[in-house]
């Protein structure tokens, strides 16, 4: 009886025990909201009774990198809110209510107080910081129910890494004083906090190790704090990386489980780099769309036949070759009569599928539509997958094929446009020298290594360029895909009249509004912009570091894309695109190079 009563306590104990590391990680964070509270409401009292400009910025300092000690738990319980406390400061459109709604928080916060404080902002400033404080009341609200497993704080360590290397070192939340270097080091202790929870009385064997990452991860953050000079490869490929990686090693030896959902970044990716870490099929937002072998099989054998046009003179593959990473290599394609231009550039479809939205203007949401818009386009295909379902059926090879992918051997228009889907899918996995260089299987010259720090330091490429996509949907959930107003130029210098999104929304913000491509294999997939306008990379890097829209000159005033000058030397120029060909993936390289 006796030895049952043992049993039992300590059963209980090891309860109690997990529980009180919930309840200990909780108090953590609740504590830390307080101070973040707290930080915030001296700001504004600083603001308000009129303190130095060096008082107002220091605090803001203070305050946005007391956000960091909170962000891991707020974004992964409560992104609603932490987007309304440290969001873009860019107007949204709801798509629900047909509404702008103008941004909000820290960054526009930002804007306000650096780089010189204007007292004549004040008012605005105030309100501003009046919002925000009522967004940590409503953090704080809304994180009382927070219902902490083992297995979700594991789970936000980890996005909170990716999150350091795609949006922290980059100055995504950081655009006008870039003290993104001084803020991943609080993200960085924060999670150490919360790890050290898990291991204080636990046996774990690479505890030390991992402790270690923490140690070098602190030091280098400290002694390296310019963002223009900070060695991002070495933070990624020595620190980031390896502590990601020992997070899930010690996560598996506690026995403590992954999670489970679909997700475009896979629960179980050891590190964002890794090879399989992105799941193609995730993006599809249907399981009745799942890839197989045989569906991919039928719809490479349909992308290349010219069955599914109106005229049956013209396949995918027309305007899609292989070997230029499923481009064309046109300015825009000629229309399928051959007497005009199609509006815009043939987009590149290696790796289109790690993205949540389709097509320049972000119209389409699945790839079956996009397949199906273009077929049904007059200009493009002119087809009908009705009609071309009719006569695919009596063809014996296509009925033996749909039969293979579809055991219930129906041929209409979704098993055409889902097999048309699923080949586009199988394009996208990754296998460039940069990938392999951030698994530590390769090695960069020092202009692709320089290039790849400009990248995601002072070029800013990797702030709409999301790492390791480098398209615009947004990390570490990858549930978004953005578009920007870039203000690009037509053939004769003047702003380009095609009006982008605006025609869908018919938002003003969304005059001029494309969505952010992947550069990936961007050496091979000239001409560049959504018309073609651009022949080079250097042209577009010349772009990009003039500023834009505005920085030509237009009137352009919803340009989403920072106005001021990069001022890249000629040799950073060079170095930045030496970096974007190792974004090339090899199997576009054979007999290349």
């Amino acid at each position: 009886m006796k030895k049952i009563y043992c049993l039992l306590l300590l059963v209980v104990l090891v309860a109690c025990q997990k529980k009180n590391k919930h309840q200990e990680i909780n108090e953590l964070f609740k504590a830390d909201i307080t101070l973040l509270i707290q930080k915030v409401a001296k700001l504004k009292y600083s603001v308000q009774s009129d303190s130095t400009e060096a008082q107002i910025q220091r605090q803001f300092l203070e305050a946005h990198q007391s956000y960091k000690k909170v962000e891991m738990i707020s974004e992964y319980y409560s992104p609603t809110v932490s987007k309304a406390i440290n969001g873009p400061a860019i107007s949204e459109f709801e798509e629900n209510d047909k509404i702008t709604v103008p941004p909000e928080g820290f960054q526009v916060i930002e804007e306000l107080v650096f780089p010189k404080y204007n007292a004549e902002s004040k008012k605005e400033l105030v309100q501003e910081l009046g919002v925000l404080a009522a967004n940590l009341t409503r953090l704080e609200k809304v994180s009382s129910t927070n219902e902490l497993t083992d297995a979700h704080v594991f789970d936000a360590m980890r996005l909170q890494v990716y999150r350091i290397i795609t949006l922290g070192i980059t100055g995504f939340d950081s655009p006008v004083i870039f003290n993104s270097i001084p803020e991943a080091l609080v993200s960085l202790e924060t999670i150490e906090k919360y790890y050290r929870v898990f291991i204080e009385d636990k046996k774990v064997s690479n505890a030390k190790q991992v402790l270690d990452i923490f140690e070098k991860g602190k030091k280098y953050l400290k002694a390296n704090t310019d963002f223009n000079t900070f060695d991002r490869a070495f933070f990624i490929r020595e620190i980031a990386n390896p502590l990601s990686r020992g997070l899930y090693t010690t996560q598996t030896e506690l026995g403590i489980p992954f999670m489970t959902e679909s997700r475009g970044l896979k629960p179980t990716a050891q590190t964002i780099f890794d090879k399989d870490a992105f799941d193609a099929e995730a993006f599809s937002g249907f399981p009745d769309y799942k890839t197989t072998p045989e569906k991919i099989a039928l719809g490479k054998k349909l992308f290349n036949d010219p069955i599914l046009s109106g005229n049956n003179t013209r396949s995918c593959a027309s305007c899609h070759h292989e070997e230029k990473a499923f481009t064309d290599g046109l300015e825009r394609a000629i229309s399928l009569d051959g007497k005009s231009m199609i509006q815009r550039n043939t987009p590149t479809l290696a790796n289109i599928a790690f993205q949540r939205v389709f097509f320049s203007d972000s119209r389409v949401g699945y790839l079956e539509d996009q397949a199906v818009a273009v077929i049904k386009n007059e200009n493009e295909m002119h087809g009908s997958l009705e009609k071309s379902a009719l006569v695919i059926k009596n063809n014996a090879d296509y009925v033996k094929e749909f039969k293979k992918a579809f055991p219930k051997g129906e041929i209409n228009e979704f098993e055409i446009k889902n097999a048309l889907a699923s080949y586009i899918r199988s394009l996208s996995h990754y296998d460039s020298k940069f990938d392999r260089y951030m698994q530590n299987k390769a090695t960069f010259t020092a202009d692709e290594k320089a290039g790849f720090n400009l990248f995601a330091g002072k070029a800013k490429c990797a702030t709409c360029h999301f790492i390791p996509l480098t398209n615009g949907t947004v990390p570490p959930n990858f549930d978004k895909s953005e578009s920007e107003v870039l203000g690009t130029p037509n053939k004769n210098k003047m702003l380009d009249g095609d009006l982008g999104k605006f025609v869908l929304t018919q938002a003003a913000i969304h005059k001029f509004s494309f969505k952010t491509p992947t550069i990936r294999n961007i050496e091979l997939t000239a001409p560049y912009m959504h018309n073609g306008v651009y022949k080079t990379l250097e042209e577009v890097v010349d772009f990009y570091n003039d500023g834009g829209g505005i920085g030509l000159g237009f009137d352009l005033p919803n340009q989403t894309l920072p106005e001021d000058k990069l001022n890249l030397t000629e040799k950073e120029k060079k170095q930045l695109i030496a970096f974007m060909k190792t974004l090339t993936d090899d199997r576009y390289l054979v007999g290349k190079k």
